[in-house]
């Protein structure tokens, strides 16, 4: 590696960190009004643990857009994030999509693919705080969770110039999540 990739990386682990200090301080305001009732308690661990992502990604590429995203050349948080999100993918944990909501997406494989992801961005811009659905695959059951991400800062429109009209805490995407039912 070079000594800009190993500072960057070494610079993005110290967000991470400081990033779960300001989830307690409330930097990042949850999209999980409230918690949904769940009869099955390996469903209500996985809600939980979907959220812990949610809190922890979303806290992380605002700190790391606020310190490190200077000008349109630099390295989008976004982007470095669809890097952490092959690996824990590629590693087994979960899995967690980039979705456009704009219909002018940044890249065109963050685009709704499936019935899931477009009722999710539907729902996401009609206001609701998430979108979920309980899927069977291969025998297993999994949790499909999309929450809102939007413009929080000006200088998201640096990578982003078609963000420049949302409305203050209007959906411009959001993160898909599937996660195993354990």
């Amino acid at each position: 590696m070079t000594g800009g990739k190993s500072s960057w990386f070494a610079g993005l682990a110290g967000v991470v960190l400081a990033g779960l200090g300001c989830l307690s301080l409330g930097f990042v305001e949850s999209s999980w009004a409230q918690e949904k009732p769940a009869a099955d308690p390996a469903v209500a661990r996985a809600r939980k643990q979907v959220q812990m992502l949610d809190d922890l990604y979303k806290t992380a590429i605002v700190l790391i857009t606020e310190h490190y995203v200077k000008e349109d050349s630099d390295l989008a948080a976004g982007s470095a994030f669809q890097a952490l999100f092959k690996a824990m993918k590629d590693k087994g944990y979960h899995e967690v999509r980039l979705l456009d909501a704009t219909g002018e997406p940044y890249e065109e494989k963050n685009k709704p693919q499936d019935d899931f992801e477009k009722a999710a961005i539907k729902a996401l811009k009609a206001g609701k705080a998430n979108y979920e659905e309980i899927v069977t695959e291969d025998g297993a059951k999994y949790l499909r969770i999309a929450t809102p991400i939007p413009v929080v800062m000006k200088k998201c429109t640096l990578c982003h110039d078609n963000y420049n009209a949302a409305k203050p805490g209007e959906a411009i995407g959001a993160l898909g999540y599937k996660l195993k039912i354990e």
